[in-house]
């Protein structure tokens, strides 16, 4: 395999701010959340239709009945997941709100589980309850700052169980399609769920000042389709699982961005939690058998 030009590791610094600057984005907007989430999916059509109409549409005749009715389901769970993400930034703060989201794998394996009867190994077991235990740190702590701080918790835990529905019900399309075409077509029924969503909620698709619509096109074109491209061109040369940690400093990068560009102080409880949940995350993901072997080989 040949070198990259630059080392694998910057662009996923890169990636990992880029998805960081979403909920800072979110936060700057003055919309509706299901009008931001429709604006963020629809700009990002736009940008990828080019690419796809010219070189990827002769995929879609790969997908069965059966992949257009769960690639729907997941683009249905995407829109709404993006709804109550951002709407739980409405009541919430950016490092509670992102770290609560960072659950997913956790969320994922108790999917597996329940719907797979994949076994529970006493590692996930000790990863989740760090995890939770993390995150009922966060929410007393915001419980004790008001109800509605745990409101916005308790939306974000829910965003976070949506994104993980929607990655169960696209994992098995993902593996017989491009990146590229289950992206557009995922995001395009996201589209299209979220434009009824306005209209059945009477929400406005506009007027907006300018600065709203730069904030609609920065969200689809930073953390949508400039962070996730990094991270998936870094997969080349990297494993999967230096990306899902890598990831998890979402919250670290959102919650210092947070604060140098919204002013938000973050809590003891926050701090602490936020830790506490990213290190069973770590637990979780990280493959000690491996570091092991790879530390006896380089230290015999």
């Amino acid at each position: 395999m040949e070198k990259p030009a630059i080392h694998p590791y910057m662009p996923i610094i890169i990636g990992v701010i880029s998805v960081a600057m979403s909920a800072i984005f979110v936060k700057m907007t003055v919309a509706d959340s299901g009008v931001t989430a429709f604006y963020r999916m629809l700009f990002s059509i736009l940008i990828m239709s080019p690419v796809f109409f010219l070189k990827y549409t002769h995929e879609l005749k790969k997908l069965s009945k059966r992949d257009w009715g769960f690639t729907t389901i997941a683009g249905i769970f995407l829109a709404f997941h993006f709804i109550l993400w951002f709407e739980s930034l409405n009541y919430t703060s950016v490092a509670s709100s992102t770290v609560l989201v960072t659950l997913q794998p956790l969320f994922a394996f108790a999917g597996t589980y329940f719907f797979f009867k994949e076994s529970l190994s006493i590692k996930t077991i000790v990863s989740a309850l760090i995890a939770i235990g993390g995150s009922v740190l966060i929410a007393y702590g915001d419980f004790q700052i008001s109800g509605q701080a745990l409101f916005g918790d308790i939306l974000a835990l829910i965003a976070c169980a949506l994104i993980t529905a929607y990655l169960l019900f696209g994992q098995d399309i993902r593996k017989r399609l491009s990146l590229m075409t289950y992206t557009f077509v995922v995001y395009g029924v996201s589209t299209i769920t979220l434009f009824f969503y306005i209209i059945i909620k009477g929400e406005s698709f506009g007027p907006y000042p300018a600065q709203e619509w730069m904030w609609f096109i920065l969200l689809a074109l930073i953390p949508n389709l400039f962070g996730h491209t990094l991270f998936n061109w870094a997969l080349k040369w990297v494993s999967t699982n230096v990306i899902s940690i890598a990831i998890l400093f979402e919250p670290v990068g959102a919650a210092i961005l947070a604060y140098f560009i919204l002013g938000e102080l973050l809590s003891a409880s926050q701090i602490i939690g936020g830790t506490v949940v990213i290190t069973g995350i770590l637990f979780f993901i990280i493959d000690y058998e491996k570091i092991k072997k790879i530390f006896f080989k380089v230290f015999p």
